[in-house]
């Protein structure tokens, strides 16, 4: 059975969104990775705008496979608003009509392929995309949509700014890049060359440097930590660490993923970088115990019973803890936007959406 996302997550993103849909009333918008984790809150955030204050934003929806996420998600892929475009992110045809916006946030970094497979397939994918911005803005000249230039909204990831940085509280957008090869062979290194090919194609192209999140429809059982953990909860076991837990990372709650999305695509200045996450900083130690307290212990009849946390590694006190966590100083100012949801909140809700 299809599960649609909770109608007060629903509610809480048009409470902050209201006049930035208002503004894409009329839109159409070509969506890549929209039958996935993001894809979902982005989509079913943007039908739920439709209903609700009777606007007309229209979205295309690139899929490897139409057919799969017509049953997954029917609710979606059945709304008049949405037409599913078949194809894969590097050779896709190119629709027919013209478009307004493109939110690129296709290959992400659950797909399980080798690195220099993935690496290729970003580039790739995004050098299409550009393709298609240039021939929708040349179609868009003799339509009715030609009142503002074609829009990009890239999503890209705060590992552009490498692994293993330690000794500041966050990774601010100035914070230095490593270099770029001219042939990238992994995720961080594609993810640097996207965004140099969207920033230096003819088109208003936004970066979201996006960290790390939770919210119904994360996986739980691939390689993000919060997921791992929720996943045990929820089955009564231990919360296993394999390492010694010190490493420092946020969480931004997709509902507030969504809100800055949104907000980005619809009003971010061109050319612009932001970070998109929390900048409230956990141990992998904190935050197996706060899924502890906000998962098995709410649940259990027994506390003194409940299943633990297992921690492997012993922390280096001479050794400093690596830090994923951005300063999100830049959206604040610039764009007025705001970490809404608290950690704790967002474990809850996750937890009591997969137990569903």
């Amino acid at each position: 059975m299809p599960k649609p996302l909770p109608s007060e997550d629903l509610a809480h993103i048009l409470t902050h969104t209201r006049d930035i849909f208002a503004s894409l009333d009329g839109s159409r918008i070509l969506i890549t990775g929209g039958t996935g984790f993001f894809g979902h809150w982005l989509l079913e955030s943007l039908l739920h705008a439709n209903r609700e204050l009777s606007l007309n934003i229209r979205a295309t929806v690139l899929t490897r496979n139409a057919e799969a996420f017509n049953l997954k998600a029917p609710h979606i892929a059945h709304n008049p608003a949405i037409t599913l475009l078949e194809g894969d992110i590097r050779t896709f045809a190119f629709p027919s009509e013209p478009h307004t916006h493109i939110l690129h946030a296709a290959t992400d970094s659950t797909v399980r392929t080798t690195e220099t497979d993935l690496a290729g397939s970003i580039l790739a994918g995004t050098q299409r995309i550009l393709a298609f911005a240039s021939h929708s803005q040349l179609a868009t000249r003799n339509s009715q949509l030609d009142r503002k230039p074609l829009r990009l909204l890239y999503i890209s990831s705060g590992a552009v700014y490498g692994r293993n940085i330690t000794g500041i509280p966050g990774i601010g957008e100035d914070f230095p890049l490593p270099p770029t090869p001219a042939s990238p062979t992994n995720y961080d290194e594609a993810k640097r060359g996207a965004e140099t090919l969207c920033l230096q194609a003819p088109v208003d192209s936004v970066i979201a440097r996006c960290f790390a999140f939770v919210g119904p429809h994360l996986p739980l059982d691939q390689h993000f930590a919060i997921g791992n953990f929720i996943r045990d909860a929820l089955a009564g076991n231990p919360i296993h660490i394999k390492g010694d837990g010190t490493p420092l990372r946020s969480y931004l709650y997709m509902s507030d993923l969504a809100i800055w999305v949104w907000t980005m695509l619809a009003t971010a200045p061109p050319n612009r970088a932001y970070n998109v996450g929390s900048d409230e900083s956990v141990s992998i130690a904190r935050l197996a115990n706060l899924v502890k307290e906000n998962v098995i212990l709410s649940a259990a009849k027994d506390p003194l019973l409940a299943p633990g946390v297992q921690i492997d590694g012993t922390p280096n006190p001479n050794t400093p803890p690596p830090t994923y966590v951005p300063d999100i100083t830049r959206a604040q100012t610039e764009l007025n936007l705001r970490v809404t949801i608290p950690l704790a909140e967002a474990i809850r809700r996750t937890a009591a959406w997969h137990s569903q």
